[in-house]
């Protein structure tokens, strides 16, 4: 007759959610207060509610962004967010903030920075008809790097109104994004190996109603 112990399962459960927990990947926000990050650019409201950041538009502003104020180089980042329908937004990535007013050379033209202004890589949230959510933009700089005209499954993994997962994937000059798992981008740039990430609120004409959010929940990194 052989003994079935009762143990064995629940060791073998415990040693999963070890597994799991041990994945590499770390939270950026910690669900209590806003350490760890700070607002630039703009003055758009960002506010905690339970396990997420809400972003909310406001009238006199241009973009605002919630930055981290750590800097990452190679990384997965990992995150969920729930847009307004029509409500353009984004994800900052090796992007930088300008610490006073600066003239630069980008691709043979001289561009100028205002103080504070944060720049760089976007991962695009774009409820929009044109569905380039996924797609990166290279924020204050060169303009779009890769739109999603050609990427139709991409184009249609976006979810109106309700929660999508997203992904960046960055190795050297190799840069990734995914949607709800479809991937959308996937091209090489080398202009910034490493800055912070943060959260977009777009800014909006004083023609346009204020008030509507973007919420953002479950932002972890795993460092390469």
């Amino acid at each position: 007759m052989k003994f079935k112990s009762p143990i064995l399962p629940v060791l073998f459960s415990i040693m999963s959610v070890f597994a799991f927990a041990d994945d590499g990947f770390k939270p950026l926000f910690n669900s209590k207060n806003f350490e760890g990050w700070k607002q630039h650019s703009g003055t758009a409201e960002y506010r905690i509610e339970g396990d997420e950041i809400v972003g909310k538009t406001v009238s006199g502003t241009g973009n605002s962004f919630l930055c981290t104020e750590g800097s990452y180089g190679d990384f997965v980042l990992e995150f969920e967010f729930k847009v307004a329908e029509g409500m353009n937004s984004g994800v900052q990535f090796r992007s930088e903030v300008a610490e006073k007013e600066l003239e630069v050379e980008i691709a043979g033209k001289l561009k100028k920075f205002p103080a504070d202004r944060v720049y760089g890589y976007q991962y695009e949230i774009d409820p929009s008809a044109r569905s380039y959510t996924g797609g990166v933009y290279d924020e204050a700089r060169r303009g779009w790097l890769f739109d999603l005209k050609e990427n139709e499954p991409a184009r249609g993994a976006f979810l109106q109104k309700q929660w999508n997962k997203a992904r960046i994937e960055c190795r050297g000059d190799h840069i990734q994004t995914w949607i709800n798992g479809v991937k959308a981008a996937d091209f090489k740039d080398s202009m910034t190996p490493k800055g912070i990430i943060a959260l977009q609120v777009h800014g909006i004409g004083k023609d346009k109603q204020p008030g509507d959010e973007i919420r953002w929940r479950a932002i972890r990194i795993k460092q390469l």
